[in-house]
């Protein structure tokens, strides 16, 4: 099953390339279909001119196809001259000069292939001259266009590819910073756990076994999970179990839990991973300062548009140190829910006399 699923992964992924390329190839073949029938039609309308001034009709069909055959392979230039470079702020002067440039060009090889094709035909040599002026003024005005459409264009084109490369730079950057976040196992739990493995061994080795399954459980749990993955809160609350497992065997009867989920809670989705960090600091400012056996208790409950989690913890205002930071260490939590949701609004926390108390929405 494992090597079909890797089969077909396989496939997807040499697929997406290939279609991507189908696609772009379809769409050139569709450009060139364009541009070839776009000359064609201006090589009709430039017959009828000529024709409608009185030459011939195979002068006509001549003078067309060359004006318009090196009009367009002077128009390729430009459309290739800006596939590759782009004037900067003196852009406009560049497609002025420019135009003016090609259009002399252009103005001069037409003038010398049809001088030499019809050198003997004085008629026609004087019809030349005298439209010169109109010709240089039409090539100048359709490559002017072209160069300003190219321009625009492909300027357009990189701006959307830098846009792109920026988004994907940002992204990698916003997953970067998430697995960060989701990966700071806080080394005190890990090292502690290790502590009671240790000290468990030679007085309760079943116990000790015990805890290193469920250790290697959880970590395997931590290291499988994707930091884009949306579990469902049923899915998150058998992780967060194995975690809570670990802590009671640390702590034995002094830590309880009471968990209540609504029916329709547990189906909601939300961030992987995101409840443990909270529940971890909850232990960590309830049982910590005291002796005495404390209850943590988690509360979740379905809203109109989103999922609330409530975590409450014992608290002593005398002996925790409250004043510093804005939440007993929850900022990479609030870090992570921005990155995730951009808002800074989805953790709050309060604290009583005797409760600390620390909510999360997750929008559905």
């Amino acid at each position: 099953m494992v090597e079909l699923k890797s089969e077909v992964t396989k496939f997807i992924a040499q697929a997406i390339p290939l279609k991507e390329s189908i696609l772009q190839n379809k769409n050139k073949l569709l450009l060139s279909i364009s541009y070839v029938l776009g000359w064609s039609f201006f090589t009709l309308i430039q017959i009828k001119l000529l024709q409608d001034l009185g030459i011939t009709p195979s002068i006509a069909w001549i003078d067309a196809c060359v004006s318009s055959l090196t009009l367009a392979l002077i128009s390729y230039l430009i459309v290739n001259n800006m596939r590759y470079y782009l004037p900067g702020k003196e852009r406009y002067w560049y497609v002025f000069v420019l135009s003016l440039a090609l259009s002399g060009l252009w103005l001069l090889v037409v003038r010398s292939i049809l001088w030499f094709w019809f050198k003997e035909n004085a008629a026609y040599q004087q019809f030349l001259s005298q439209t010169s002026n109109v010709r240089y003024a039409i090539s100048f005005l359709l490559i002017g266009c072209i160069t300003m459409v190219s321009l625009l264009w492909f300027s357009q084109k990189d701006a959307t590819e830098i846009k792109e490369r920026e988004q994907e730079t940002l992204q990698l950057a916003k997953d970067a910073e998430l697995f960060k976040l989701r990966q700071q196992l806080q080394p005190h739990f890990l090292f502690n756990s290790l502590n009671s493995i240790s000290a468990l061994a030679g007085s309760q080795p079943e116990k000790a076994r015990h805890m290193i399954q469920q250790l290697s459980e959880f970590l395997r749990g931590t290291l499988r999970k994707d930091d884009q993955e949306s579990i469902s809160l049923q899915e998150e609350i058998d992780y967060l179990q194995l975690y809570l497992d670990i802590e009671k065997v640390r702590f034995g009867h002094r830590l309880d839990t009471i968990v209540t989920i609504s029916e329709d809670a547990a189906k909601l989705k939300l961030p992987a991973l995101i409840l443990q960090p909270i529940v971890e600091n909850a232990i960590k400012f309830g049982l910590y300062d005291t002796t005495e056996a404390v209850t943590i208790s988690i509360n979740a409950i379905a809203l109109p548009n989103a999922l609330q989690i409530v975590v409450r913890n014992p608290f002593d205002s005398e002996t925790s140190n409250h004043g510093k930071g804005t939440g007993f260490g929850l900022s990479s939590i609030q870090r992570r829910l921005y990155l995730i949701y951009g808002r800074n609004d989805l953790l709050k926390t309060s604290f009583t006399e005797n409760t600390f108390t620390c909510s999360i929405e997750i929008p559905a």
